[in-house]
């Protein structure tokens, strides 16, 4: 079962999901609802008689008699974080953005409440001092894909054991809306390179320039004081744009202009200069 087809890339064609296009390409049965919870979704999955359900990012509400009806009575789910901390839509980013040093992924099963349902395993892994949201997605998918086929070995071998999550230790991890991926110059350095790194390489961290939306996506901190107000800009010949922050200065390395291309900091500058002591954002 997948998403029906939805706008996709830069045409904003409607196109099937990846999950859709094997199930296709290799003739595997597929449904396509637009609400799973519509009564012939439902009959239609019974009727598959499988002995289980394993769901990653369907993004639909899954009622309990789709939950319930494989032959083992649930479904499991291999979520992006190590439960109970960071339960929600954008775990990942939300790690990046409150400087986690680990995470890793959870294979639990389908309950009404999100992402509360008892845990069979877990995969850890450390987060990269320069690691992007896009970069760690692709590692935890793969972590993600051995949890659950080890998931699946086990309950067929009748050996899986389940463990309730503590629920007074959970954290929360609400999907990404747009002033997330806001820099708020006041914010330090570290804290601004952490944002970065947390929206790329989509939404995209952004500042303003002139009323122009400024989508940075790269970038690093220095350490150290500054003689100039938040968002204040030192640009010098042959050194790098350095901007200040609340706490240090904040270096861009790749940017991209509203329906412009990705370009490094060089190759941005040469075609729009930035002013010695040019403002980004809103002044304070």
């Amino acid at each position: 079962m997948s998403q029906p087809d939805r706008p996709r890339g830069r045409g904003r064609s409607s196109s099937a999901s990846p999950v859709a296009e094997a199930a296709l390409r290799d003739g595997v049965p597929l449904l396509r609802p637009e609400r799973v919870a519509e009564p012939e979704v439902v009959d239609a999955v019974r009727e598959a008689r499988a002995d289980l359900g394993v769901v990653v990012a369907f993004g639909q509400f899954l009622p309990r008699r789709v939950r319930e009806a494989p032959t083992l009575g649930y479904l499991i789910n291999g979520h992006a974080s190590l439960l109970p901390r960071l339960r929600g839509a954008a775990p990942i980013a939300r790690a990046i953005l409150a400087g986690e040093r680990v995470t890793g992924v959870s294979v639990m099963r389908v309950e009404r409440e999100m992402d509360a349902g008892a845990v069979a395993l877990t995969r850890h892994v450390e987060i990269g001092a320069d690691e992007t949201a896009g970069a760690l997605s692709e590692r935890l998918a793969v972590l993600t894909a051995d949890a659950i086929a080890d998931a699946v070995d086990r309950i067929a071998e009748g050996r899986i054991d389940w463990a309730p999550q503590d629920h007074a230790q959970a954290t929360f991890a609400p999907k990404i809306e747009r002033d997330d991926s806001r820099l708020d110059w006041v914010d330090s350095a570290n804290a601004l390179a952490r944002r970065v790194r947390a929206m790329a390489p989509a939404p995209g961290a952004f500042t303003t320039r002139d009323d122009e939306v400024l989508r940075i996506l790269a970038a690093r901190e220095v350490p150290g004081p500054t003689d100039r107000p938040p968002g204040c800009v030192r640009c010098a010949p042959d050194a790098p744009l350095h901007v200040a922050t609340g706490e240090g200065w904040l270096l861009p390395l790749r940017v991209q202009r509203a329906g412009g291309r990705v370009l490094d900091i060089e190759d941005y500058l040469r075609g729009r200069p930035i002013s010695d002591g040019a403002q980004l954002g809103d002044a304070r």
